[in-house]
């Protein structure tokens, strides 16, 4: 049985959550119904947190989760809330049934059994597929976290369609692949 969890590593942060806003694409153009969000950054490089947000991958709704700290910081902090409320659009996306969950990323909120870990238990619960992304300096929490039913997959574009395929496809065409 192919592993139907995966997390992209190995790529800057807006790299991975671009390739996984492709990936979802991909998938809705295919009728496949995905829930989730990915991260999007529109603030300027150096500018800590401000311009981050999660986009909902089935309303298209932007959740601002990064907080503006003011002129001159370099720090991030994190609107808890944001995150909460996009964890819940994910959570109702799931409810009403999916193919897919792209959830933006396993870190410092969902180590700490926060932030997105709710929609990840959703979707693990119901067999969903899930995609997301881990820093390397969350990896150890996300082994615990996972329990060893996911794996990691190169953000390129080749290895996450040859990961859907062996997840989407039935037995004998995955064998094949």
């Amino acid at each position: 049985m192919a592993v139907r969890i995966v997390a992209l590593q190995g790529a800057a942060g807006f790299v991975v959550q671009v390739r996984l806003a492709e990936f979802a694409r991909a998938r809705a153009v295919e009728g496949i119904r995905v829930a989730g969000c990915v991260e999007e950054f529109s603030g300027a490089p150096g500018q800590g947190c401000s311009g981050r947000a999660l986009r909902d991958l089935t309303s298209g709704r932007r959740r601002i989760i990064g907080q503006d700290l003011g002129s001159g910081s370099l720090a991030c902090q994190l609107d808890a809330v944001g995150v909460s409320d996009s964890c819940q659009d994910a959570l109702d996306a799931i409810e009403r049934g999916c193919d897919v969950a792209v959830l933006a990323k396993f870190g410092k909120l969902e180590s700490e059994r926060g932030g997105l870990v709710d929609a990840f238990a959703a979707a693990a619960a119901r067999d969903v597929p899930i995609v997301t992304a881990v820093a390397p300096q969350f990896a150890e929490a996300w082994a615990r976290y996972s329990g060893g039913l996911a794996a990691y997959v190169d953000p390129s574009r080749e290895a996450l369609e040859t990961w859907w395929l062996t997840v989407c496809a039935p037995p004998a065409r995955a064998a094949a692949v």
